[in-house]
């Protein structure tokens, strides 16, 4: 059997996010009759049909999804090559691909990415924000910053420090609602911003406090909209600490109670150790996140 060429793989991909080919071949900069061409050598080399027309577009067949993660472990393998082509191992320019959570990547990561940028006028940067752990062993990204310590050995991780995360809420929800003077009262007399789905640490969270998700008054899964319902005054939830101090419109609650840790971690696959470019970068990093984390050592109140 002829080998597909990764540019037919390249345009399952496409079509598979789409789900037409027209979208697609807008996304790869192609025309439609030639990505069309390439769907239809890619179905003919593999012998099987990758996709059935719908009123809805295209719609994959089970053998589209059974191909789709190796197609894209292949993306990864390739914008890996391209990005470690950018530069060379000595140089302080090129492509630089960082992963992390959204509240890390929105948050705390824009302003040390300013800064590094500044004095690296030379590097680009790619910024991927999602809570998924990035496979950095497949190429998905250079660097990881996460919340949780790796476990593949082929990675040079860092551990950076303890992030700590706090209840607060915005003064003007106190306006109408005072701060709880005990967890009891946070219970029965607030509204409480939380999460949807269950995950191991929400789990563990509920080990730690008084509450059930029949508690809160939003439940949200994505970090971003918590943070932002807090900011809106809709009621307490959690922020951390680094967070919290540069608005002074977030108040703390009950500080001396709750407190939780989150370790965070650094993370470099180790065959990229030897370009000069993500060295930089993981040495700016480690500098300006262990100042983030700092001020969260130790007690848990920030007020």
């Amino acid at each position: 059997m002829i080998e597909p060429e990764w540019s037919h793989y390249r345009a399952f991909l496409a079509v598979l996010r789409d789900g037409t080919l027209s979208g697609a071949a807008r996304e790869l900069g192609l025309t439609q009759p030639t990505l069309g061409r390439q769907i239809a050598e890619l179905e003919r080399q593999l012998g099987t049909a990758l996709f059935i027309r719908s009123q809805r577009g295209l719609v994959p067949t089970d053998a589209a999804r059974d191909i789709a993660p190796h197609a894209q472990i292949m993306a990864a393998a390739a914008g890996s090559m391209k990005r470690a082509a950018s530069g060379g191992a000595s140089d302080a320019a090129g492509v630089v691909r960082i992963t992390a959570s959204d509240i890390v990547g929105a948050e705390v990561l824009p302003s040390l990415l300013a800064g590094f940028r500044r004095d690296n006028p030379g590097v680009t940067i790619e910024l991927v924000l999602s809570n998924r752990v990035e496979d950095l062993l497949r190429g998905e990204a250079d660097i990881a910053v996460r919340m949780v310590r790796p476990s593949q050995q082929a990675l040079v991780a860092r551990q950076i420090g303890e992030v700590r995360l706090g209840l607060y809420a915005h003064r003007t929800y106190l306006e109408h609602s005072p701060a709880p003077q005990s967890l009891a009262a946070l219970v029965s007399d607030h509204a409480l911003i939380g999460f949807d789905q269950e995950t191991p640490f929400t789990r563990e969270l509920l080990t730690r406090l008084p509450i059930t998700r029949n508690n809160f008054a939003l439940r949200t899964d994505s970090d971003l909209a918590h943070l932002a319902a807090v900011r809106a005054g809709f009621g307490i939830g959690f922020v951390q600490h680094g967070i919290a101090r540069r608005d002074p419109n977030l108040v703390a609650v009950l500080p001396d109670e709750i407190s939780l840790p989150m370790d965070m971690w650094l993370v470099l696959h180790e065959d990229l150790r030897a370009s000069r470019r993500l060295r930089l970068m993981m040495d700016y990093l480690a500098k300006g996140l262990g100042e983030y984390v700092a001020p969260s050592r130790g007690s848990g109140s920030t007020r």
